[in-house]
């Protein structure tokens, strides 16, 4: 990679996100052919020590305590911002004003308005920007949607999509930021209903057009945090109020005709990571679920379901890593989209899911806050 170009990367946010952000940040060049040479240049985080210690593990060169620094180097060609959702508007304008590129986590903001200004500042900017839903770049969540395209499936009639974890299921798991509305913008059905809504419309081809939803909160006080690293927390002895949701249930209608329901939990007891989706066609079925990365289930015709190990070179992503049926893991999903982000960024193409794609995600999860509230009225799906 030496006699590629360089291009430096400037993170804000260590946590969770950061880490795994970091992760593919180095591993990217090792594995895939880049027309860019990624240089990680520098991280910002809050505290000037613990930046420090992660800069130090995590493979950054340098550390700001204050990203509008971290946005004005001239060593910093793109921004990756893994920061709650409270701060992504902010950086992110910020930035694709400064004439970086952007890669922002997801959901893209936290309210419809936030993510609206994102894509009027992507739209006036010379630089490239993505949203990044990773759960795309899952080879089986790729080669599902190849097979849609191919027309394997035939007509789309219906979509599953569920996502169920287990995460919060003690009442006594500290008040974290993702449990506050202020720092989250909302609980299950952003942090991880996004993702299925991304999903389906990814596999499908389809928007979600309307809806018509449920939420709850289950347990509605919690211990207040005293510390957290990435999902874990240790309480204290004051309490405060839950202010998201815990869960959100909603069916919905497809552009394209498609009866579709959606499941978004943190209380499915005994599920750690269970990102599932099925689509059924007039002509086929596919099934997924995250918890069996490696796989996708098939079904032609009238037959049963077949198992695909999704692991051979042919297969989208695969080819770069290992031998077939030597199976990929979550970091890997991150990998890929940096790889993708950077040929884009290279090329000139329009990276992919755009803002405009994630403010799409943001306008259904408003539906359904709407739809909910107002007694799971079926809700349309604005576009402006």
């Amino acid at each position: 990679m030496s006699d590629k170009t360089t291009i430096g990367v400037g993170m804000v946010g260590h946590a969770f996100m950061g880490r795994v952000h970091s992760q593919a940040w180095r591993s990217v060049g090792a594995f895939f052919d880049l027309p860019l040479a990624p240089r990680m240049a520098v991280l910002a985080g809050r505290s000037k020590e613990r930046a420090a210690a992660a800069a130090a593990r995590l493979g950054w060169a340098d550390v700001e305590t204050d990203w509008r620094e971290l946005v004005a180097r001239d060593d910093v060609q793109i921004v990756d911002i893994c920061t709650p959702g409270d701060s992504h508007a902010e950086i992110a304008v910020a930035a694709l004003r400064a004439g970086k590129h952007v890669i922002c986590e997801k959901p893209l903001a936290n309210t419809v308005a936030e993510a609206e200004a994102m894509v009027a500042a992507a739209e006036a900017a010379p630089g490239k920007s993505m949203v990044a839903f990773n759960y795309r770049r899952v080879p089986a969540v790729a080669l599902a949607r190849r097979y849609v395209e191919e027309g394997r499936l035939g007509e789309i009639r219906h979509v599953r999509a569920q996502y169920l974890q287990d995460w919060i299921v003690d009442p006594e798991f500290p008040l974290v930021w993702r449990l506050m509305r202020d720092r989250a913008g909302s609980g299950a059905l952003g942090d991880i209903g996004a993702h299925i809504v991304d999903a389906a419309q990814f596999v499908t081809g389809q928007d979600v057009v309307g809806v018509s939803a449920l939420t709850e909160t289950f347990v509605k006080e919690r211990p207040l945090a005293a510390g957290s690293e990435g999902l874990a927390a240790r309480g204290s002895a004051a309490r405060g109020e839950v202010t998201v949701d815990d869960a959100a249930l909603f069916i919905g209608r497809m552009s394209g005709g498609a009866l579709a329901s959606f499941e978004a939990t943190r209380f499915a007891t005994g599920r750690k990571n269970a990102m599932r989706i099925e689509v059924n066609g007039s002509l086929g079925s596919l099934a997924f679920d995250f918890e069996s990365m490696n796989e996708l289930w098939f079904c032609a015709g009238g037959g049963g379901f077949e198992r695909i190990l999704v692991t051979e070179p042919d297969h989208p992503y695969a080819g770069a890593w290992w031998p077939p049926g030597h199976g990929l893991g979550y970091e890997h999903t991150f990998t890929h989209e940096i790889r993708d982000f950077l040929e884009a960024v290279a090329t000139g193409a329009a990276p992919s899911p755009s803002f405009a794609d994630g403010l799409r995600v943001q306008r259904v999860l408003d539906a359904v806050e709407r739809s909910a509230a107002d007694g799971s009225r079926y809700t349309t799906v604005e576009e402006r």
